[in-house]
């Protein structure tokens, strides 16, 4: 080959060579995963520090400021009737994704929690049949996280009552029964769940 013939090949060659390799490069870039956005990061708290960043330094005192500003009386049947509203949306939803709408089904999330319950709550399953489902818990995050700031009110009202909104909604047969809780400084709270008629 020829100089001439030599250049006009380098010239043609290594540009398309040169594409070709970025294109690889830009094939194998697809195949990795992506880096995740710093919002996805953890950021190595533990879950009792996120329940006081997000209830105590957070929700409580606008909670305290609100009452306040219309009376606690007010305010707390007002958590307790948009906070059982919202309850039973939600089990109405996971109604819907239920296979069917009976104990066993409701009971799935307490039989195999997720990380969030694993972490917040202690409890046993006291009684599982196809008429009832009862659970003692022992531990509750959210309860010593209101209570430690003088605010069991508050949090009952917002967390704990709209509980028994949760059941009808999943199932109208269905009823929730529960007479303690340790966010109003029982030794445990006793959920119990029945079938009616």
């Amino acid at each position: 080959m020829d100089s001439e013939n030599r250049r006009n090949f380098l010239t043609k060659a290594l540009p398309a060579c040169a594409v070709s390799c970025l294109g690889c490069s830009a094939a194998s870039a697809q195949e990795a995963p992506p880096a995740k956005h710093k919002f996805q990061e953890p950021s190595g708290l533990t879950y009792e520090q996120v329940f006081r960043m997000a209830f105590q330094e957070g929700y409580i005192p606008t909670m305290k400021a609100l009452a306040e500003d219309l009376g606690k009386d007010k305010l707390l049947e007002m958590l307790k009737s948009a906070c059982s509203r919202t309850a039973a949306r939600a089990g109405a939803e996971r109604a819907g994704k239920a296979p069917k709408r009976d104990l066993a089904a409701f009971a799935a999330p307490l039989e195999q929690p997720g990380e969030l319950t694993k972490h917040a709550v202690t409890y046993q399953i006291v009684e599982h049949t196809e008429q009832a489902l009862e659970i003692k818990v022992t531990e509750c995050l959210w309860a010593k996280t209101f209570r430690e700031k003088d605010a069991a009110d508050i949090g009952y009202a917002a967390i704990c009552h709209p509980d028994f909104a949760t059941a009808p909604a999943f199932n109208p047969k269905m009823k929730m029964v529960r007479t303690k809780t340790l966010m109003q400084g029982h030794d445990c709270c006793n959920h119990r769940w029945e079938m009616t008629g």
